[in-house]
């Protein structure tokens, strides 16, 4: 299952917050958006994490979604949760920790908590989004972090049908 499913492509974030005083968090890839109304995405959480016991305490969560430039940032982010973000710059908003020079940025309020499998599945409430249109993003592909060598050519909002058949939309619209 593991093999196969990297043959999927997902973005590369980061899920940050201050607990009792110290940034705690971890990389994420399987950031999905979940619903416009109300305006929700999802995380997953493995049970066997020793950062998701202290993460769930927080009342306010940072989403950083990673573009070319912060792979240093991955790196870094490997060592023991504990000492995970010594010395990492990071920009505080109440609660939520979020990575300067993020592609976006998303505060999220934990909203309901599923039990799937070996991980919980987070639905969170999103409560603020930010995004930097410059950048492209940092991809998680056939287990290794990539950047896209192109892009496709670019469809306007209105030209874009999900898998319900109706136009993708900016959130708050």
């Amino acid at each position: 299952m593991r093999r196969t499913l990297a043959g999927f492509a997902t973005g590369l974030s980061v899920v940050a917050a201050e607990v009792e005083g110290r940034v705690v968090g971890m990389p994420a890839n399987s950031l999905v958006s979940v619903s416009l109304d109300p305006p929700l995405v999802s995380l997953s959480f493995a049970h066997t994490s020793t950062t998701w016991p202290v993460l769930r305490r927080a009342q306010r969560w940072g989403i950083s979604v990673l573009g070319e430039g912060n792979e240093q940032v991955l790196h870094d982010l490997r060592r023991p949760t504990a000492e995970r973000f010594d010395g990492v710059e990071m920009d505080l908003s109440g609660q939520a920790a979020f990575m300067p020079g993020a592609l976006a940025t998303i505060e999220v309020a934990p909203h309901t908590a599923v039990e799937a499998g070996d991980h919980t599945l987070m639905l969170l409430e999103v409560l603020a989004l930010d995004l930097d249109g410059t950048q492209a993003p940092l991809v998680f592909f056939g287990s290794q972090v990539r950047t896209l060598a192109g892009r496709v050519a670019a469809f306007g909002a209105s030209e874009v049908k999900m898998g319900d058949g109706q136009p993708s939309r900016p959130l708050g619209h």
